[in-house]
């Protein structure tokens, strides 16, 4: 099955009208203010109201108490949300039960135990698999994706970390266990938090089938 696209790390208006004419699957939105792409200053909901239908918008969170999430979730008219910290599963319950779907986020290194994300089957919708640096996410790195064939759970993924438009012919070929969606972010980037649509038009071409 062809994977989802997701572009995350929005941050201003007239580049996510740009990126959202090329209909993406998701759209994220950091709502963390450590981050370079922290959308809240500079990205008013009534711009991502605007978004076409069928794009769905998700929240980057990092170790935020569930009342905050599920205000910006009101605020902005998000689809998704995406934790990103240490959260435990029972904030993804929580989440879920409030009725948000949930992404949540792991750093895989070499040593990595699927084993240890057993705990969240039933409290997520996905999980994202990004590689491990000094940022919650947004590191540009990649980790090696032939880890994931070890990968058995019956939780859809997103795979993220690094990708960049080098990366097009290979991921048309990955076939992963349980790879729902491809995560793009600071390779396509001129700046943090904005993206080049046509580099974005060029991969999306490249890496849907036709």
């Amino acid at each position: 099955m062809q994977p989802a696209l997701k572009v995350c790390g929005m941050a201003r208006p007239d580049n996510l009208r740009a990126v959202a004419a090329l209909r993406p699957d998701f759209l994220g939105l950091i709502f963390y203010p450590g981050s370079k792409r922290y959308a809240a200053p500079t990205l008013a909901p009534a711009e991502v109201a605007t978004l076409p239908a069928g794009i769905q918008k998700v929240g980057v969170f990092v170790d935020e108490e569930v009342a905050v999430i599920l205000a910006r979730v009101r605020e902005y008219g998000l689809h998704l949300v995406q934790l990103h910290g240490a959260e435990p599963p029972e904030v993804c319950a929580a989440l879920q039960r409030a009725g948000v779907a949930v992404i949540k986020a792991f750093a895989v290194g070499e040593a990595f135990d699927f084993a240890s994300l057993l705990p969240y089957v039933g409290s997520v919708d996905y999980f994202l698999f990004d590689a491990a640096g000094s940022q919650p996410g947004g590191n540009g790195t990649t980790f090696n994706w032939e880890q994931l064939q070890r990968y058995n759970l019956p939780v859809p993924y997103f795979l993220a970390g690094g990708i960049g438009p080098e990366h097009a012919a290979e991921l048309r070929n990955l076939r992963l266990p349980g790879l729902f969606a491809l995560d793009l972010n600071s390779k396509f980037e001129t700046a943090p938090g904005v993206k080049d649509a046509e580099q974005l038009r060029q991969f999306f071409a490249n890496v849907r089938i036709r």
